[in-house]
């Protein structure tokens, strides 16, 4: 079973047959979900990947444009009436977006069984906003026609691998184990230090996810998600649309490209679709040409990274 999957519940803009539906994903990392942005109908979408309601602890929303934001009082509702009984939801958002949520939710949603927390966040800062023993959250700026915020969702650095037949034959005690996972030499009794190499293998490599929603190309993007190893990046345009994107402070696939290039990155994954298209196979040419390991994102998608 996977341990860090992301799912996409809407890959874009809804265009007028619902081809795709406005911007939600969620990260399942080690059964707890995060939610990343809350367009319009995300409770159904849910529903449908067999998400459960009960194990969404966190709503991140990148920016106060209606598709990306306007499915909150729909998807709180649900979970009141349906899915979560106690506990904590915290709605990761600016100072603005809090002073409106709470006024939309309070009117809407005045009775939960569950707390519905706020979490204020400097759009225009990188901070750390969400921390685990092995998950971090962090905020970057991205350059859209509003105050806007990508996320990185990165694990943090596992344990090293005991060598259970060396471990035996030194008869390490089990109290060490965990120092010795972290890196520690061990010392015998009679003060021989056993390197942790030889007690040990290399930790498996931490995974890294970056969601990059609305955003003009620009290079301090690639800067801020640098090495991560799956790259979400807003492809509302093509190439032939190159001026409008800039204009409307959105991207195109080939743009989505570079930054995944210049970041490093392992995978891409191209979202936000803009509804002129009837599919995205030249967003795909063209993101291919430049950073080949390239998705196009769509409903119902679920993608592995452990």
């Amino acid at each position: 079973m996977s341990q860090f999957k992301v799912n996409y519940l809407g890959c874009g803009s809804a265009t007028p047959t619902l081809r795709h539906l406005p911007s939600c994903q969620v990260i399942d990392y080690r059964d707890n979900l995060f939610m990343v942005d809350c367009g319009e109908c995300a409770q159904l979408s849910m529903r449908r990947q067999r998400l459960k309601y009960s194990r969404l602890g966190h709503i991140f929303i990148s920016h106060l444009h209606g598709d990306h934001c306007l499915g909150l009082p729909g998807l709180i509702s649900t979970l009141a009436l349906t899915g979560k009984e106690g506990g904590v939801v915290t709605i990761h958002t600016t100072a603005d977006g809090a002073d409106i949520f709470r006024r939309i939710l309070g009117f809407f949603c005045r009775e939960t069984p569950f707390d519905v927390r706020y979490e204020i966040f400097d759009p225009k800062a990188t901070s750390t906003i969400f921390e685990s023993d092995a998950l971090t959250v962090t905020t970057f700026p991205l350059y859209h026609r509003v105050p806007c915020t990508g996320f990185m969702f990165a694990e943090k650095q596992k344990l090293r691998h005991l060598k259970g037949d060396v471990v035996r034959f030194y008869n390490v005690p089990v109290r060490d184990y965990a120092r010795i996972k972290s890196g520690d030499d061990w010392v015998t009794e009679e003060g021989r230090v056993i390197p942790n190499a030889v007690l040990t293998s290399p930790a498996d490599a931490a995974v890294s996810y970056a969601y990059c929603s609305d955003t003009v190309y620009d290079e301090r993007v690639a800067r801020s998600v640098e090495g991560v190893h799956t790259l979400y990046h807003e492809a509302t345009y093509t190439d032939d649309y190159s001026d409008k994107a800039r204009k409307r402070g959105h991207s195109t696939a080939s743009e989505a490209a570079r930054i995944a290039r210049a970041a490093g990155a392992t995978q891409l994954v191209l979202g936000h679709f803009s509804k002129r298209y009837a599919d995205e196979r030249q967003h795909l040419r063209e993101a291919q040409a430049i950073f080949p390991n390239t998705v196009t994102a769509y409903e119902g998608l679920a993608i592995d990274l452990l």
